[in-house]
């Protein structure tokens, strides 16, 4: 089987009469692609920066809203993540926390061990409840509340953040007990929520440096968006993969 990276540079390629029957694209830039007359049933597409798009068009129809739409209707409080007042994100953070308290609840109800387990080489929910609380400290605690070493030890490290010239010493290298995870999980929570309880518009629009590219700027709203997004997200990889996990148990 054959494998492209990120050193093989494909743009502009044509695949005319090829066979790319369960392929699978891992972070690729597949944006103005043009597929004409193809077979895609079954095809599974996950593109969590859909709704930042101009659009997607299937059959001369652009689908983005639908889409949109619909994970709006199977999460109650998503619609809610670009609040744009304190109210509104208070609202919005209170219906994120409804949301993940219920997921965890239905973890705490699955077989032992299901936390740590990949589907299809993804991140476990252990790994992604790990990944949120980085998540909380590059966009809170270093961006928002500009603190010099903002992480926590076992955040889980991704490859933004790597490249910002992070000192990686900081990170455990031992995968902590899911216990550890839900505590250091429950702090940022409490840190959004505390931050969020006594925010003022005013605030909202003080100019921050974006966190991975300080040269560019922010403000403490598009810092707590991309929380509310990152949190959307995970979440709905998270169910998703808690499903297939429950599907095979069942099987």
């Amino acid at each position: 089987m054959a494998t492209f990276t990120r050193s093989d540079d494909l743009r502009g390629a044509e695949f005319v009469d090829a066979d790319l029957s369960g392929t699978r694209f891992i972070g690729a830039d597949l944006s103005g692609v043009v597929m004409r007359g193809v077979e895609v049933q079954r095809a599974d597409i996950d593109a969590p920066w859909l709704v930042h798009g101009e659009f997607l068009h299937v059959n001369g129809v652009d689908v983005i809203p639908f889409v949109e739409a619909e994970l709006n209707r199977r999460f109650p409080g998503r619609a809610d993540r670009r609040a744009a007042d304190p109210d509104g994100l208070r609202a919005a953070w209170a219906a994120l926390e409804r949301t993940w308290a219920a997921t965890l609840e239905r973890v705490a109800t699955m077989p032992a061990g299901t936390v740590d387990v990949s589907v299809a080489g993804e991140w476990s929910f252990a790994q992604t409840l790990r990944h949120l609380v980085l998540a909380t400290d590059t966009w809170l605690r270093r961006g928002v509340l500009e603190i010099e070493q903002p992480f926590h030890p076992l955040g889980l490290l991704d490859a933004d953040t790597e490249g910002d010239g992070v000192d990686t010493s900081v990170f455990t290298t031992v995968a902590p007990s899911y216990p550890e995870v839900l505590e250091a999980r429950a702090g940022r929570v409490a840190m959004v929520r505390d931050l969020l309880a006594t925010v003022t518009p005013d605030e909202l629009t003080v100019t921050r440096k974006n966190p991975h590219a300080p040269e560019h700027t922010e403000t403490t709203l598009s810092c707590l968006h991309v929380i509310l997004e990152e949190e959307w997200e995970h979440h709905r990889y998270a169910v998703r993969d808690l499903a297939a996990i429950e599907a095979k148990d069942d099987a």
